[in-house]
C-alpha cells in the first residue's frame, strides 16, 4: 500500500507522475483518500461527543477544557511539522536523492518523537494548572484532569502517528494513511464508547475510558505505519539508522515546521478569541454560533485534504527545478479548495436551517446559527484559499508570507471585536468581523505566493 501508484499513466512511475503528470487530475486523486479519512476523523469527533454528553455535564464540561489541546497537537503535527516533512521529503525525491530523502524520514520520527514526548510531559505535569486558567473548577476540573492524565500518552502516539503518515505523504502514498486514519477513527469510537459508558462486558471508567479509546487508536496507528515504513514496499524506508541522523536534515525539516506552527497557535488564539467576544451576547448567542461554527468541521478537511495533496507535488517540481509547475500547482490547489467551498457556503446560506436543526430545534438559536452562517459564510471561500495555499507554500519551503497572512487574520480579529465591543455594535458585526478576517486570510496568502520567489532546492 506505501508503495501505491498514482491513476495510470503511459511511462509514467508514481514519482513521475508527481513531477510531469496532469495537475488537476493528480491532485483530485491524492485528495480523494485523505477527503474520506479526514470527514470521517470529523464523524468521531462528532461521535464522541455524543457518548461524553450521557456520562454527564461535568464530563462534557471537563473533555471541552482539554479538547483545545489535543486539536492543537493534531494541527501542530499533520498540519503544520507534518506539511514541513512532506513538503522535505518530497522536494528530495524530485531532485533524486533517496539517500537523503531516507535520512528526512528518520529525522522527521526524530522530531515527532522529541515533541510529542515533550506535550506530553507538559499536559501531564501541567494539565491541572492549564485547565484551572482556562476557567475549570470543581467536579468538571476534576473530570478534565482524569481525562488529561489518561490522553497524554496517547499525545506522543498523535505526534508518531501524524508524523509517519506525513512521511509517507511526501513520497505521494495518500491511501496509507488515510486507510489507517480511517480504521483508528473506529477502533476510537468503538474503545472509547466502550470503556466510557460501560457496554457489555466493559468497565465504566467515564471520561478515563474515553481517552484510552484515543489513545489505543492512534497507538496502533502508529505501530502499523511503522510497520509498513520499516518494509520494501515503502517507497521511503524509515531505516533506523544512526549514521543517516544529522543536524542539517533536521533543520531542513524545522526551518519550515518551526514558524509553520504559529499557524495553528494563531488559529486557536483567533477562535478563542471570537468566542470571548461572542459570549456576551448570551447563552443563546454562543450556542448558535457554536453550531454555526461546527460547519468548520466539514470546511477544513475538504481545504486540508486538497492543501495535502499539493504539498509532494510542489515539493517534487521545487526539488526538480520546475519553478513554473510548483506555482501552477499552487494555484489549482487554491482555486480547487475555493471552488469546493463556495459550493458548501452558497448551499448553508440559501439554506442554513439545514444544518442549524440537526443540533438545535429553540427558535432563538436558530435565528443566530442562520444569521451567523449567512455573514460568516461570505468568508468560507477565502478560507479554503489561504489554507490549500499555506501546505502549497510548505511544500516550497516558503511559509513566511501565509504565516503573516495568519496573523493579519488575529490582529483583525482581535483588534475589530474590542473596536465593535467598545462601540456596542450588533451582533452580526462580529459574524461580518470573523468573513472579514478569513477574506484578509484568504487574500493575504495568495498575495505572499504571488510575490514571494520560489527557487529550485536539490
Amino acid at each position: 500500500m506505501a508503495n501505491e501508484a498514482l491513476p495510470a499513466a503511459p511511462g509514467l512511475s508514481a514519482g513521475d507522475r508527481l513531477r510531469n503528470g496532469p495537475i488537476l487530475s493528480t491532485m483530485t486523486a491524492l485528495a480523494a483518500p485523505n477527503l474520506v479519512a479526514l470527514l470521517a476523523a470529523a464523524v468521531v469527533t462528532i461521535a464522541e461527543t455524543a457518548y461524553v454528553g450521557r456520562i454527564g455535564i461535568a464530563a462534557m464540561g471537563g473533555v471541552t477544557l482539554v479538547f483545545p489541546v489535543v486539536m492543537l497537537m493534531q494541527m501542530m503535527s499533520a498540519g503544520a511539522m507534518g506539511g514541513a516533512i512532506s513538503g522535505a521529503i518530497s522536494r528530495a525525491l524530485g531532485a533524486g536523492d533517496m539517500v537523503r530523502a531516507e535520512a528526512l524520514a528518520l529525522a522527521a520520527v526524530t522530531i515527532g518523537l522529541v515533541a510529542g514526548l515533550g506535550f506530553a510531559l507538559l499536559v501531564w505535569l501541567g494539565g491541572p494548572a492549564i485547565f484551572a486558567l482556562m476557567g475549570g473548577e470543581g467536579e468538571t476540573l476534576a473530570q478534565a484532569v482524569r481525562y488529561a492524565q489518561v490522553v497524554a500518552p496517547g499525545i506522543l502516539a498523535i505526534w508518531l502517528t501524524n508524523t509517519m503518515a506525513s512521511v509517507a505523504r511526501g513520497s505521494g502514498a495518500m491511501s496509507l494513511p488515510a486507510v489507517v486514519q480511517l480504521v483508528a477513527g473506529f477502533v476510537q469510537i468503538g474503545v472509547g464508547g466502550a470503556l466510557g459508558l460501560g457496554l457489555g462486558p466493559f468497565p465504566q471508567l467515564g471520561v478515563m475510558g474515553v481517552a484510552a479509546g484515543q489513545v489505543t487508536a492512534f497507538a496502533a496507528a502508529a505501530l502499523v505505519l511503522l510497520l509498513v515504513l520499516r518494509s520494501a514496499r515503502s517507497r521511503v524506508r524509515l531505516r533506523l539508522d544512526p549514521g543517516l541522523l544529522r543536524w542539517d536534515r533536521v533543520m531542513d525539516i524545522l526551518r519550515v515546521g518551526a514558524p509553520a506552527a504559529l499557524s495553528p497557535i494563531q488559529s486557536v488564539a483567533t477562535v478563542l478569541i471570537l468566542t470571548s467576544l461572542i459570549a456576551r451576547f448570551g447563552p443563546e448567542a454562543l450556542a448558535g454560533y457554536g453550531i454555526g461554527s461546527r460547519l468548520e468541521f466539514l470546511l477544513i478537511p475538504i481545504a486540508f485534504s486538497v492543501g495535502v495533496a499539493c504539498v509532494p507535488m510542489v515539493g517534487a517540481a521545487i526539488g526538480a527545478g520546475d519553478i513554473a509547475r510548483a506555482r501552477a500547482v499552487a494555484w489549482t490547489a487554491g482555486g480547487l479548495a475555493t471552488a469546493a467551498l463556495a459550493a458548501v457556503a452558497a448551499i448553508v446560506m440559501i439554506a442554513p436551517n439545514v444544518w442549524g436543526r440537526l443540533f438545535v430545534s429553540d427558535p432563538e438559536v436558530l435565528d443566530v446559527t442562520r444569521l451567523y452562517l449567512r455573514v460568516a459564510g461570505l468568508g468560507f471561500p477565502f478560507f479554503g484559499l489561504g489554507l490549500a495555499l499555506y501546505f502549497a507554500s510548505q511544500g516550497a519551503g516558503k511559509v513566511g508570507g501565509p504565516i503573516a497572512a495568519q496573523g493579519l487574520r488575529l490582529a483583525i480579529v482581535a483588534v475589530g471585536g474590542w473596536a465593535l465591543l467598545q462601540a456596542q455594535a450588533p451582533l452580526w458585526t462580529l459574524f461580518a468581523l470573523s468573513a472579514l478576517s478569513m477574506a484578509a486570510l484568504g487574500l493575504g496568502t495568495a498575495a505572499a505566493i504571488r510575490f514571494t520567489p520560489w527557487e529550485a532546492r536539490r
